[in-house]
């Protein structure tokens, strides 16, 4: 859901790329009719391992496992989101956690644009 809403939100700041700790063999169901409600077409996504994206080029990394990342990513800012897993759960349990990934993305997004456009009057000077 957070790679679906940033690429679709916030490609001006950001590229988003997903991964997980223990990644499923597929989307979960749910997930992609929660998004398709918000007209995000996430159907073609899948799930990555984390260990596809090595520490060192990431500026920051969200961590929503509720668990600890297990690669140490200095120089990387890592957020951590307590979201529910929606998982086995019924669709308004996917409403309600994708809404609220939904604003964690876009306040992100919106920290992101502030910077850059702090950092854009600042070369102006």
């Amino acid at each position: 859901m957070a790679e679906g809403f940033a690429r679709c939100y916030g490609q001006d700041v950001m590229q988003a790329q997903s991964a997980g700790l223990a990644p499923a063999g597929g989307v979960a169901p749910g997930t992609v009719r929660a998004m398709t409600e918000k007209n995000i077409d996430i159907s073609g996504q899948f799930p990555k391992a984390l260990g596809q994206f090595p520490p060192g080029k990431w500026d920051a990394v969200v961590n929503i496992s509720g668990y600890p990342l297990p690669t140490p990513y200095e120089g990387t800012a890592v957020r951590q989101w307590d979201v529910q897993d929606p998982m086995g759960e019924d669709e308004d349990v996917y409403r309600r956690v994708r809404d609220e990934i939904e604003r964690l993305v876009m306040d992100l997004i919106l920290e992101y644009r502030r910077q850059e456009k702090s950092a854009r009057a600042t070369r102006k000077k």
